[in-house]
């Protein structure tokens, strides 16, 4: 999705008005047309100028899959140098979440993430961030939906590719554009603290998660190894930071693996670590991966939330949706990618 600073610099380089530029973002960013073609506001000339020049969008669509239910809908793409990065829409009565990722791959390796089994390849731009959202939103707007709310939680870690994030989530944010409110968009993270403390000072409400998965540094080292840099003490200190600055509240996603953090020291770390205002914590049962891990029952993984909530702490369970179409991070894309 091209930004309007692009289009202005591009059209005055060609001699153009500023609002020709106003036109075509426009068309582009607010009404999603796919090629300049489209852009009828726009003398043929200069569309077929603006096409030699940028292009409409920087991923194309490589493959798509749709869950039993209809609920999870999960594209790979592939970006012009044939990386493939995936994302998905997530449809619950009139609300449209989508996922996208930052990466394409990621460095931190969670133990259970599909994601950093290749390691890192290289960060996502802006446009390519975004074109996720936008992609998704022209199907929804074909069905008479609209994405709702967006987070930034699939491939890669979105705090090692900080400004492109934000830049994406502000082009999201744009009421010239999408108009996605700020507060329907989510920024995830493994507990980069130098991220936590700079995203607490930008001036959007965009939200913030944390992915924690443990209450002890023993197990979160074995499950999340950006721990051995930021251990919780440091991460959990970063976010009280962000919580007294912002005052919004903070989500903490823990996806339970059995025989491994479900057991009761666990919970009672969680509660000494999170009961306090502004704190949310979900639990999420893990999906299908290589990882070796054993996927918790829905009892267990019920069994574990009402623990948390009878000691005080606040605490939902997250479904986990679209396991029958391989929508954890990265399945999609290391399964092409091995093919």
């Amino acid at each position: 999705m091209l930004d309007y600073s692009t289009l202005r610099v591009t059209l005055a380089d060609m001699g153009e008005p500023e609002y020709r530029a106003r036109q075509a973002y426009h068309a582009l960013a607010r009404n999603l047309v796919s090629s300049f073609d489209q852009i009828t506001a726009l003398p043929a000339s200069l569309r077929d100028a603006l096409a030699a020049r940028l292009d409409v969008s920087e991923l194309g669509e490589a493959a798509t899959s749709v869950s039993r239910d209809g609920e999870t809908v999960k594209t790979l793409f592939a970006a012009r140098d044939g990386a493939l990065v995936e994302a998905v829409a997530i449809r619950s009565g009139k609300r449209t979440t989508v996922c996208v990722s930052s990466q394409v791959g990621c460095a931190v390796g969670c133990a259970f993430c599909a994601s950093g089994r290749g390691g890192l390849t290289r960060d996502l731009s802006a446009a390519e961030i975004a074109d996720q959202v936008a992609h998704f939103e022209r199907a929804a707007r074909r069905e008479g939906r609209r994405v709702t709310n967006v987070v930034v939680m699939g491939m890669g870690e979105p705090f090692h590719n900080y400004d492109a994030t934000l830049a994406a989530c502000r082009l999201l944010n744009d009421g010239d554009g999408l108009a996605i409110g700020a507060r329907s968009i989510a920024v995830s993270t493994a507990g980069v603290v130098p991220g936590i403390l700079r995203f607490a000072a930008e001036p959007e409400q965009f939200n913030l998660a944390v992915s924690l998965h443990a209450g002890t540094d023993a197990v979160r080292d074995r499950l999340v190894p950006l721990n051995r840099t930021y251990p919780i003490a440091s991460v959990l200190d970063a976010s009280r930071r962000y919580v007294d600055r912002t005052g919004r509240k903070l989500m903490f996603e823990y996806v339970l693996l059995p025989g491994v953090n479900d057991g009761p020291e666990q919970a009672a770390a969680l509660v000494r670590l999170l009961r306090r205002p502004l704190y949310h914590l979900n639990v999420i049962a893990l999906n299908e991966t290589e990882g070796g891990f054993a996927i918790p029952s829905r009892a267990a993984v019920r069994e574990f939330a009402g623990r948390l909530r009878s000691a005080g702490l606040s605490c939902t369970v997250r479904r986990s949706p679209g396991g029958d179409i391989a929508a954890a991070c990265g399945q999609l894309a290391a399964r092409h990618a091995s093919a």
